[in-house]
């Protein structure tokens, strides 16, 4: 089992446009609560619904 490397991920996330941020945030296993609301943070909030959806 890998270890998952939060900064790297959250760097990556940063850095991605909006389909990767979705695709990052619906696909990374092993993350916290915490880790998850942090990486919303850096979610541009008026695209929400579309992030939403994808967790459906």
């Amino acid at each position: 089992m890998s270890t998952v490397n939060f900064e790297e991920i959250k760097t990556k996330f940063i850095n991605s446009d909006l389909d990767e941020k979705i695709r990052i945030y619906t696909s990374t296993e092993g993350l916290s609560v915490e880790q998850f609301r942090e990486l919303l943070k850096y979610y541009p909030i008026q695209y929400l619904s579309k992030l939403e959806k994808a967790l459906g």
